[in-house]
């Protein structure tokens, strides 16, 4: 069976392009998503790269019940679908419990499970059965083995077209750590990995309130995963890091990303 998923207009895995995921942590206002997502559309659609948008419109795993969450499923979907039409985005966000999957699905494009649900077999399901693609998060308490009945679980209900992304395992007192070996163990699944290299690099819990980061590595880890044979890389964007609501310490501002894009694009070439 070829690695291969669909997504929109997008094939992504064996034999295909590398694929970027990428944009704001979390919507913080349409004004700042169209900014973020016009620049990478274009970025992308100059390098010949295939591209998916990505926020969320609800962070429901913030470290402290005081950080910004996002502008709530109602009018973050509203935005996402003014983002998709205006743009011509092929669009992904997370969802956090069943009850949200019908009315998500009625917008997205691919339906993202984060890391910390991904074994949340009503989550899963239920999404399999929206008919749309799935990029299901490794848990950073999973080795990527455990990943295989997470895919059965979502093939059962009747998933086609599945990602997993690897971003990092768990290694405490506030640091993650990445396995390479990880990306060709999920591939053995059949579905396309994908790479999140700036949750990689995060800090989880690291500033006390909130999660801090380390962007300056998150170039690094992405050209190892494009060499270790990664399908796609998952970005954080945004234009002012440091001001962003949501993860700005280990976001990529627009420099950052167009001077990796080209990067990984030359070793994806060496690779295939």
């Amino acid at each position: 069976m070829k690695r291969i998923a669909r997504a929109g207009r997008i094939d992504a895995g064996e034999g295909q392009p590398l694929l970027l995921i990428a944009g704001p942590c979390v919507i913080e206002d349409y004004d700042t998503s169209f900014a973020i997502a016009s620049f990478l559309k274009d970025l992308t659609t100059r390098m010949g790269i295939p591209y998916i948008f990505k926020a969320s419109y609800d962070k429901a795993n913030r470290t402290s019940i005081a950080s910004y969450r996002g502008p709530g499923k109602q009018e973050g979907l509203a935005i996402l679908r003014k983002l998709k039409e205006t743009l011509g985005l092929t669009i992904i966000s997370d969802v956090h419990g069943p009850a949200e999957v019908a009315e998500a699905a009625d917008v997205l494009d691919v339906i993202q499970i984060p890391a910390f649900l991904c074994r949340q077999t009503d989550l899963i399901t239920e999404a399999a059965r929206s008919g749309k693609p799935l990029n299901i998060k490794k848990g950073q308490f999973l080795a990527p083995w455990d990943m295989d009945n997470i895919v059965v679980k979502a093939r059962t209900a009747g998933a086609e077209n599945i990602f997993l992304t690897e971003r990092g395992s768990s290694f405490g007192y506030n640091n993650l750590t990445v396995d390479f070996r990880g990306i060709p163990i999920m591939q053995k699944t059949g579905c396309p990995v994908i790479f999140d290299a700036t949750h990689s690099v995060q800090l989880p819990g690291g500033q006390g309130q909130s999660s801090g980061g380390q962007r300056e590595y998150a170039p690094l880890l992405a050209r190892a995963a494009v060499a270790a044979g990664a399908d796609g890389i998952f970005l954080e964007v945004h234009e002012n890091p440091d001001k962003a609501l949501c993860d700005g310490p280990n976001s990529l501002n627009f420099p950052m990303i167009e001077a990796l894009l080209p990067q990984l694009a030359a070793i994806k070439k060496i690779v295939c």
